[in-house]
């Protein structure tokens, strides 16, 4: 019950719902308990009448206004209960969205980290089991259970002052009940949470493989992912026989004893009644109040039950809820996790890039930074006091073997990251010393996969800046050779792309998220060799884009293809986490490193060369290449740390 208490505290700006639940509550059980009354009166009038102790016009007259008080009663109950349930559900709804908003703030403001280690479809499927569990055990328990416990609290009163053991008969059926269910829910919990495992393993690699199902289609393995899928289903229908076959065998234990102090409450009533104790309205009254009691004790198995469920999912949220969110997150996005957070949060303006700290300043520099995922221990450290320097308006590749470090220097680079050694500055900045809003703001990004999101063509365009006007995202569609294009489409720019851009070929989608980065404008660009994986023709095409749109700023590549290593600036090769050269191109390929070695395996025929150049990541023809040493220095002059 932890749990929901936290939940209750959590959500307690929305106590005007509580409120009215309590009060509709109360004025349902209030009009449940006035109908066995008019009853007993009824039962009194007609007995006392057929005795001729009334007579007949008389007992009619007073029947018939107590049918009426009957139908006033049920017809105000109607519209008491009604009116409790509009506000029980708008409370959970409501209760719904300040959950569900919480939850995604706080996981849009955690480190990448934590999503290293999630599966997608696992924290969607949280999502909903966690959440959609507890506020339908909410609504449930406010439309129904609430208002059952009250005429519950009312009928032992009345029972209470009619006949005292009798209402003691009565009491005893709840302890048992909570006693027997504690016996029951101990072990039912474990089953709940290897169900839930199972279920989240299963719907966390559903969504992996819907969300590359062509991947899956075309390695033929559709046979493989059913049968995973069904194995952890069939697990949780095992799992549900143990589980349902103990509870329904504890629900015979407690049913059975609730029947056996029943029998003893009725021969109780019966009995009196002969003896002359209880009129027999008295005991057509009791009887009904006794009933009464059935239904909530009945019921409350579902509800334990139902609570159970809740708590157990409720696990995972508030798991998620207490991880640590990045040091530098927005502060928007921390207030919108808190209990007290707003309701909607404004759309964050254009971050103001922060101006460089001097017209010297390298534009990106690492400086002796070391990096792990784990931070307290040095030996999961996966970059090595790498240490390089880019300037304002330069070209720098990293190249390096596949694992050897290079996208885990881009992750530092975006903040996706932080070092765990040394500093990386930017314009003259510590990373250190910057939000991650402000340090996302310097850098444009365009990977491999361009990652568009369903929406229309000027959306994807203007994701980073949604103010920017038409004329705006023509311009930089112009300038990322996508204009023409995107006019052939009968909507134009408001043209719907599909989910991830599933509509556009891997050029057109490239070429939108150039567009994009190029109407971001950031001092900083990141390519991930974002033509690798096109065709010529296309590539062509999506290249004309990126010299537009490297153009003034400072470019970070990594490289797959030797050509675009040939024009660059300077080059970076690192090999497990460690800077091994650095120099231009002409320097680099005849100092014997890794460089060198890519051209050598580029232009060897061997199947074994191939395989190592594969390993690289790389492939194309060898560029022509100045080999001449710079200003008379040895060919390893650049050499890095």
């Amino acid at each position: 019950m932890n749990s929901l208490t936290r939940i209750l505290r959590s959500t307690r700006q929305l106590w005007p719902y509580y409120v009215m639940v309590v009060v509709a509550s109360t004025g349902t059980a209030l009009l449940t308990l006035a109908s066995p009354f008019l009853i007993k009166a009824a039962t009194d009038v007609i007995v006392d009448a057929a005795g001729g102790g009334r007579d007949i016009p008389d007992a009619t007259k007073a029947v018939v206004l107590i049918a009426l008080g009957l139908f006033a009663t049920e017809l105000a109950f109607t519209v008491v209960h009604n009116i409790g349930g509009w506000f029980g559900d708008v409370l959970g709804v409501r209760m719904r969205q300040l959950l569900s908003d919480r939850y995604f703030a706080r996981l849009l403001s955690l480190p990448q980290t934590y999503f290293d280690r999630q599966v997608t479809g696992t924290v969607i499927s949280r999502l909903d089991r966690s959440i959609l569990g507890l506020t339908q055990f909410i609504q449930s328990f406010a439309n129904n259970f609430f208002s059952m416990l009250l005429t519950v609290v009312l009928v032992l009163a009345v029972v209470a002052w009619y006949y005292l053991p009798l209402a003691l008969l009565l009491v005893i059926i709840f302890p048992l009940y909570l006693w027997l269910t504690a016996l029951t829910s101990r072990r039912w919990m474990r089953w709940e949470v290897d169900k839930n495992r199972h279920i989240d393993v299963a719907q966390g690699r559903f969504a992996e493989v819907i969300g590359q199902v062509k991947v899956v289609k075309s390695f033929v393995t559709e046979r493989r992912e059913l049968r995973h899928f069904q194995e952890h289903f069939a697990d949780t229908v095992d799992l549900t026989k143990s589980q349902s076959r103990w509870w329904h065998l504890m629900d015979t234990v407690r049913t059975g004893g609730m029947n056996v102090i029943f029998l003893a409450i009725y021969l109780m009533l019966f009995l009196r009644t002969l003896q002359g104790h209880f009129s027999l309205g008295d005991m057509v009254l009791l009887v009904q109040l006794v009933a009464t009691v059935r239904g909530p004790a009945s019921m409350m198995s579902w509800m334990v039950d139902s609570a159970q469920k809740a708590a157990a999912g409720s696990r995972d949220y508030f798991e998620a809820m207490d991880e640590t969110p990045e040091p530098t997150s927005d502060p928007a996005l921390l207030d919108a996790a808190t209990p007290t957070g707003p309701d909607l949060v404004e759309p964050a303006g254009t971050v103001a890039v922060p101006a460089p700290t001097s017209p010297d300043a390298p534009v990106i520099d690492f400086d002796r930074v070391s990096f792990g995922y784990d931070s307290s221990d040095a030996a999961d450290e996966v970059i090595h006091q790498v240490s390089f320097t880019a300037h304002h308006n330069e070209k720098v590749a990293l190249v390096g073997e596949s694992g050897g470090g290079k996208s885990t220097l881009v992750n530092l680079l975006l903040g996706l990251y932080r070092p765990t050694g040394g500093h990386l500055r930017i314009c003259g900045h510590d990373t250190s010393d910057l939000t991650s809003a402000q340090l996302r703001s310097m850098v444009g990004v365009v990977f491999q996969e361009p990652s568009l999101f369903s929406g229309t063509i000027r959306e994807n365009i203007a994701y980073a800046r949604p103010d920017a006007t038409d004329e705006e995202v023509r311009e930089v569609a112009r300038r990322a050779n996508a204009d023409e294009f995107i006019r052939g489409f009968a909507d134009g720019y408001d043209t719907l792309i599909g989910e991830r851009g599933l509509r556009l070929s891997g050029g057109q989608k490239q070429r939108i998220a150039v567009a994009r980065a190029m109407l971001k404008d950031a001092p900083i660009l990141v390519l991930d060799e974002a033509t690798s994986a096109l065709d010529t023709r296309s590539e062509q095409a999506v290249q004309q884009g990126l010299e537009e749109l490297m153009v003034g700023r400072t470019t970070l590549v990594i490289a797959h293809r030797l050509s675009t290593i040939a024009t660059v600036d300077t080059i970076v090769t690192v090999d497990g986490g460690r800077v091994d050269e650095i120099g231009p191109p002409s320097r680099l390929a005849v100092s014997g490193g890794i460089y060198a070695e890519l051209l050598r395996l580029t232009a060897s025929s061997s199947e074994e060369d191939r395989r190592r150049l594969r390993s690289f990541g790389f492939h194309g023809t060898t560029p022509d290449v100045d080999v001449t040493v710079d200003d008379g220095g040895s060919p390893r002059d650049g050499v890095g740390p």
